[in-house]
């Protein structure tokens, strides 16, 4: 069992766990808009792709992609967890991020509760959209928001916390986590599909971002970007 926890959180195992959820949701975004440019997408992939999209267009959009590809292929090859690659590794990643996800909003609804003092949490879309809009956007959030939110802002957060301040690992790693948390929270009340702006689920989301941090930091990437989007896909249906 030590064997699994060590493994699967390694990029090796972690990006190959992430990639069909990218490949799903890119296919789903694909068949329901047709235009890369223009078609609803996750918020957090419209933003990592935009300064592509700026300077390039469609050409941008594939240098994204063979970017972000490329490289994942490179941290997988330079990952010396050794071995032959166990594909029953991957089932158990998928049952314990389908726990984690099943868990998920009880824990947060409870801590968020608890944050609060028992004030009621009400979350609600800004904008209806068609339920298959809804599942590739919950799809998206599960690979973008994770990329965008724990591996670089908080990534990015911690490093400069150590670098300017002097802080230690604990320290940077908690500025980080909280900081990052605010940020993802903040992020859901922005643009045409932003949700309104109160209390109760701007607590929600970030307890939410701090307990997507943890996962991230303990469990790796794989693992958190299946958790959040199968929690979401939860939550839509």
């Amino acid at each position: 069992m030590s064997a699994y926890w060590r493994l699967s959180r390694s990029p090796r195992y972690s990006l190959l766990f992430a990639l069909p959820l990218l490949l799903l949701y890119e296919a789903l975004a694909f068949v329901l808009s047709h235009d890369s440019l223009t078609g609803v997408r996750n918020g957090a992939d419209v933003l990592l792709k935009s300064v592509f999209v700026w300077l390039g267009g469609r050409i941008g959009l594939i240098v994204f992609g063979l970017f972000l590809l490329g490289g994942g292929a490179v941290l997988i090859r330079r990952d010396r967890s050794g071995g032959k690659l166990r594909p029953q590794l991957f089932l158990l990643m998928a049952i314990e991020a389908g726990v984690y996800a099943g868990l998920f909003g009880i824990v947060n609804g409870i801590l968020t509760g608890w944050l609060l003092g028992g004030l009621r949490l009400a979350i609600a879309p800004a904008v209806a959209l068609d339920l298959p809009t809804q599942l590739m956007v919950s799809l998206g959030a599960g690979i973008y928001e994770e990329l965008l939110f724990r591996v670089l802002i908080v990534g990015a957060l911690a490093w400069l916390a150590k670098r300017l301040f002097g802080w230690g690992p604990v320290a940077a790693g908690l500025f980080a986590t909280m900081t990052g948390a605010l940020i993802f929270s903040l992020f859901h009340y922005i643009g045409p599909y932003g949700d309104e702006l109160r209390l109760g689920s701007f607590a929600f989301r970030a307890v939410a971002g701090v307990l997507f941090s943890g996962l991230y930091l303990t469990r790796g990437f794989g693992i958190t970007a299946w958790t959040h989007a199968l929690y979401d896909v939860l939550v839509t249906i």
